[in-house]
């Protein structure tokens, strides 16, 4: 397929449109996850310093994807390339903070309750890899404009996951939860591909890398996490701790 620059203005225009729209729809979805939770009473800001340091830094990758999208679509390329020098240290942190927090959540909440406790660690483990793979490796093909676009579409979409997921009626779709909320996720990427057939009349490879890859990651975490390895390592590490009360098991809360 044929980079950015090769592209008739005409059809740069309207996969620019595409990326444009797709994210503001996908930030706007994220914060609004959140602020539901937010809301509904699910969520509260008197938690440990690592959950908003997770909030600020994950919350500052969306906004300046966004701006970054913004400012391609506005034919800003420079800017847009200038902002991109910031994930070579974001994305690291961005790594550390989602593997820190997911572990704290363990023994401060017990996780969840729409997962099994194993099952969440897991999951989050792998797709915070399926994450790093993609945007590393969109950075790293960042001078070829039609895999970078949407390798790093892909990791912005599978970074508003816990957004998204918040939006949806999770309590009724134990066990097929994660799932669930890929499915709902993916329905970006299919778009994506939608739009590639319709412009290029042909679906550019980076999609099938951007929407197998978390679902892989996401299958292979279900996989390793019904294990009884993993329940019993994960026992152990709530043990003691407020996490340690609740079932390890998926169960409804209280109020649904």
């Amino acid at each position: 397929m044929a980079t950015l620059a090769e592209q008739p203005p005409h059809t740069a225009a309207r996969e620019h449109r595409f990326f444009l729209i797709a994210t503001w729809l996908l930030a706007a979805m994220t914060v609004g996850g959140f602020a539901l939770n937010l809301a509904a009473g699910r969520s509260s800001f008197d938690v440990p310093l690592v959950y908003h340091l997770h909030a600020f830094v994950f919350m500052g990758f969306v906004g300046i994807y966004t701006v970054q999208a913004t400012l391609a679509a506005s034919g800003n390329i420079a800017l847009h390339r200038q902002l991109g020098q910031i994930a070579v240290v974001y994305i690291p942190l961005m790594l550390v903070l989602g593997t820190w927090l997911t572990f704290e959540t363990l023994q401060v909440l017990g996780g969840p309750p729409f997962f099994a406790q194993s099952e969440f660690l897991v999951v989050n483990l792998f797709h915070l890899a399926a994450f790093g793979v993609l945007s590393l490796f969109a950075l790293r093909m960042r001078r070829q404009s039609d895999w970078h676009k949407r390798l790093m579409f892909g990791a912005m979409v599978t970074v508003s996951i816990p957004g998204i997921a918040r939006l949806l009626p999770l309590p009724f779709l134990v066990p097929y939860v994660f799932p669930a909320i890929f499915a709902a996720a993916a329905l970006f990427l299919i778009a994506g591909m939608v739009m590639d057939k319709r412009v290029h009349g042909t679906v550019h490879k980076a999609w099938w890398w951007a929407l197998f890859g978390p679902i892989a990651a996401m299958g292979l975490g279900e996989i390793i996490g019904a294990t009884g390895y993993a329940r019993t390592w994960v026992a152990g590490h709530v043990a003691g701790t407020p996490g340690g009360e609740r079932s390890p098991d998926p169960f409804m809360p209280p109020g649904f």
